[in-house]
């Protein structure tokens, strides 16, 4: 065994730019048309007398507008 410390550290962070704004839109988009889809899904999983699903469509559907808002303001 070696007396030596251990060799490295921390990395330090790279350099991170700004996405540009056509494609933070782009994402937003997307995220807009899987929010519909998971609103459809919890929608359709309360009519059709499931409120377990219809919750966690409901949750699903937050979630990623939530990430979607994120993504076109923070750049």
């Amino acid at each position: 065994m070696s007396d030596e410390p251990p060799r490295g550290g921390p990395t330090p962070a790279p350099s991170r730019r700004p996405r540009p704004l056509i494609e933070r839109v782009g994402m937003a988009l997307i995220a807009v048309v899987l929010a519909a889809m998971f609103a459809f899904v919890a929608v359709a999983s309360f009519q059709g007398g499931e409120p377990f699903l219809g919750v966690m469509g409901a949750i699903g559907c937050l979630m990623v507008l939530w990430v979607g808002g994120l993504t076109l303001l923070r750049g």
